[in-house]
């Protein structure tokens, strides 16, 4: 699904990525752990073409993303790769279904709406759909996230500290939510975490140590 080879990443001379090799697998939750400003972010941006690194390579479902220019890049990163944030990131003013439509949009899918009340049927929020995010509250709004992260089908999802901002009840079902969808979708899910029960439920657990790759489990 994914490769990563000896990603390298400077910020003002100071050394964040030193080498960073890693796999992917199909259908695979994986966790990324580390200390705060262990690069766990930065590792996460780059895999997701957010960012770029200093030297290395990136190979996601056969396609080495450094040869694709900016606007092929950016189609790419519409069809096949997805984001969660810490922060929800979504817009004030579009309803749930709304939001979760902006992907498919941007793909020019026509079935937008319909897959959007589907995803959000799917995540228990069907009575929510026409509800704006300050309606929401903080669990139902990840997971308006989440259903956007999926609207497109993508082959990889990216979660960057996606449990941060909830509660704990909220964060459980969440996390419940990632294998669910694995389990039922067939969903491959990358998960930036401070949470060491979530990564502690992962298939395996990445740690970031000194620049580099520590395996866990």
């Amino acid at each position: 699904m994914l490769k990563a080879r000896q990603l390298k990443k400077k910020y003002n001379n100071l050394e964040v990525l030193r080498g960073i090799d890693l796999e992917i697998h199909d259908k695979e939750v994986v966790s990324i752990v580390g200390a705060s400003g262990a690069g766990k972010s930065t590792l996460l941006h780059i895999l997701g073409t957010l960012d770029t690194a200093d030297s290395g390579e990136v190979d996601v479902k056969g396609t080495n993303i450094q040869t694709l220019n900016p606007k092929k890049l950016a189609a790419f990163r519409n069809e096949e790769i997805g984001f969660i944030f810490q922060f929800h990131n979504l817009l004030p003013e579009f309803t749930a279904v709304e939001n979760v439509c902006i992907p498919a949009f941007i793909k020019g899918d026509k079935h937008a709406q319909t897959k959007a009340i589907k995803l959000l049927e799917t995540l228990g929020l069907s009575d929510r759909a026409d509800h704006k995010p300050s309606e929401l509250s903080g669990g139902e709004q990840q997971r308006v996230a989440v259903a956007r992260a999926l609207i497109n089908e993508p082959s990889i999802v990216f979660a960057d500290e996606p449990s941060g901002n909830l509660d704990s009840q909220s964060a459980d079902e969440l996390h419940k939510l990632f294998f669910n969808l694995r389990n039922e979708l067939g969903q491959t899910f990358v998960i930036v975490t401070h949470n060491m029960e979530l990564a502690s439920m992962a298939d395996r657990s990445l740690e970031i140590k000194d620049g580099i790759i520590n395996t866990g489990k």
